[in-house]
């Protein structure tokens, strides 16, 4: 039986994190922010001790990064994303070591790099799920060296208390490295509640949580309810929503490594795999929580398969021990499973890279000059650049022409594209963005309003949207929000020769209402978002 030497483990490793770390750096420096990722930009540029979407941890990243926003590109705001996922990559093959062998935690790095969502959304893009990846990894390590230690280390569960709580404080859903400890020392290992370091590690997490609760005291706890009100418990079930949800994990987690998953979690549990039975418990108390719960939300609700993702990474160990317990793998650095998933990835990453930048796949067949573009969800991450400098000249002719004042703001209705104008248009031409629409759809700009000075009545803004998320603000702001409205101008977005979406930009004359004006006028005009 030929084995692999740990030299030759050793070196594919180091070859695998630099390949990765290059390539990952320069689709983070090429590729233009999504939506989310742009939104989130937002923490960094108006910190504050939590928001109210997220945690306040992937904001400081961006700000750590990029050294406070003096290098605010893509590739440095995305930067931590880089280092973070290489990072991870070389501890759960740490953990993969731990649990069997070198082989094992090598299999477990290469599985790990071949999933999109490692790969790319927490490898490249920056959103909470940078940090959380990291914190979430280094948590579950350190809980598996404290239980599976004959003479358990206190630091090791120390060191997990203060992980864990890093974890929620990147994201809500980081509280499942505890319930999994939580639950395992409940089922299997009671005499470890007689540990007063337990209590102490626990103090460290919610210690960490502090932020979250404190701003969250400040502003009504508008954070939990919001995060409430996108799960629904008694809702009548649906097969779409489930359906959309299973389709999404089976993507995010690359197609070869979720059906490698499935087929070690049945080895597992018919114990067909050696694996000690500390780990067994530790991992499937972890993650199959995590996974069931948002199951059941996608039953009454739309999801997003980025949700449990964490707890398929932690499933990637299971699989990795599978493929190196097989004799065919014995001696293999890259089984025909693993070539499988990194295969697809990088088709995902290249041909989705080129896609974005070219549309050399037709992907919208619509030609009306305010739905050109409707269909293709690549728009998300182009042509914000592009805008930015077509704007600039033509805010330059309507303030020369009086039509508007450098001091004019512009205002959205939501979110998105809110940040998008913030970071590509307004940011160079240090111009405001102020959110004008409803808390919830506004979310953070309800703060950032504030600290930007807020709305004035009888002021003029600009309105901007698109062809690809059209939004004619006569509908958004009626019963009188303006004086008048008026489309003052158009300017086409062009890839590789083609107009792909039009950007339609309105002069709002005369602001008459201030957004906490809008909850009664809602009420009282029965008016939608």
């Amino acid at each position: 039986m030929t084995v692999l030497e740990d030299k030759q483990i050793n070196k594919t490793l180091v070859w695998l994190l630099i390949i990765s770390a290059l390539i990952r750096g320069f689709l983070a420096a090429w590729l233009e922010f999504g939506n989310d990722e742009v939104y989130y930009w937002t923490y960094a540029k108006f910190p504050d001790w939590s928001h109210f979407d997220h945690p306040g941890l992937a904001g400081w990243m961006m700000q750590l990064f990029s050294l406070n926003l003096l290098f605010d590109s893509e590739f440095f705001l995305r930067l931590s994303s880089v280092v973070f996922m290489t990072a991870n990559t070389y501890i759960i093959f740490r953990i993969g070591k731990e649990i069997k062998n070198a082989q094992t935690g090598l299999y477990a790095a290469l599985l790990y790099t071949a999933s999109i969502y490692a790969f790319v959304i927490t490898g490249i893009f920056i959103l909470p799920d940078t940090p959380m990846s990291l914190f979430w990894l280094l948590g579950f390590w350190m809980f598996v060296k404290f239980f599976i230690a004959e003479t358990p280390k206190n630091l090791h569960l120390i060191l997990a208390g203060l992980f864990s709580g890093l974890c929620i404080l990147s994201k809500y859903t980081g509280i499942f490295l505890w319930v999994g400890a939580g639950l395992y020392i409940l089922i299997f290992d009671r005499k470890k509640l007689k540990n007063p370091y337990l209590y102490l590690a626990f103090l460290i997490s919610a210690i960490c949580c502090f932020p979250i609760v404190y701003w969250n005291y400040q502003n009504d706890f508008i954070s939990f309810s919001f995060h409430s009100d996108r799960v629904s418990i008694f809702a009548k079930p649906t097969f779409e929503y489930i359906g959309t949800e299973l389709a999404g994990e089976f993507f995010y987690n690359n197609p070869v490594n979720f059906i490698l998953i499935i087929i070690a979690i049945v080895a597992l549990v018919k114990s067909k795999i050696s694996i000690g039975k500390t780990i067994k418990r530790l991992l499937l108390l972890t993650a199959l929580p995590m996974i069931f719960l948002f199951w059941f939300f996608a039953l009454t609700r739309p999801t997003l398969p980025h949700w449990n993702a964490p707890a398929f990474v932690l499933l990637i160990l299971p699989a990795a021990l599978y493929l190196s317990e097989k004799k065919t793998n014995q001696g293999k650095l890259f089984p025909k499973w693993i070539q499988a998933s990194l295969a697809i990835t990088i088709i995902v990453a290249v041909v989705g890279s080129i896609e974005i930048k070219t549309g050399f796949i037709p992907l919208d067949r619509n030609t009306e000059e305010t739905e050109l573009g409707k269909n293709d969800f690549t728009l998300d991450m182009y042509g914000w650049r592009q805008l930015g400098e077509k704007f600039g000249t033509f805010r330059s002719e309507k303030i020369n022409e009086g039509t508007m004042t450098e001091n004019d703001a512009i205002v959205c209705q939501n979110w998105f594209p809110a940040a998008n104008l913030d970071y590509y248009v307004a940011r160079p031409l240090n111009m405001k963005v102020l959110g004008l629409g409803l808390p919830e759809n506004i979310h953070k700009y309800l703060w950032i309003n504030e600290a930007r000075g807020g709305l004035q009545r009888g002021n003029d803004y600009w309105f901007i949207t698109d062809s690809h998320y059209f939004n004619d603000p006569n509908e958004i702001y009626r019963w009188g929000m303006f004086g008048k409205i008026e489309l003052i101008g158009q300017i086409p977005i062009e890839r590789n020769g083609k107009t792909v979406k039009n950007c339609f930009v309105y002069k709002c004359s005369n602001l008459r209402h201030f957004p906490k004006d809008l909850q009664s006028l809602r009420a009282e005009k029965n008016i939608s978002e």
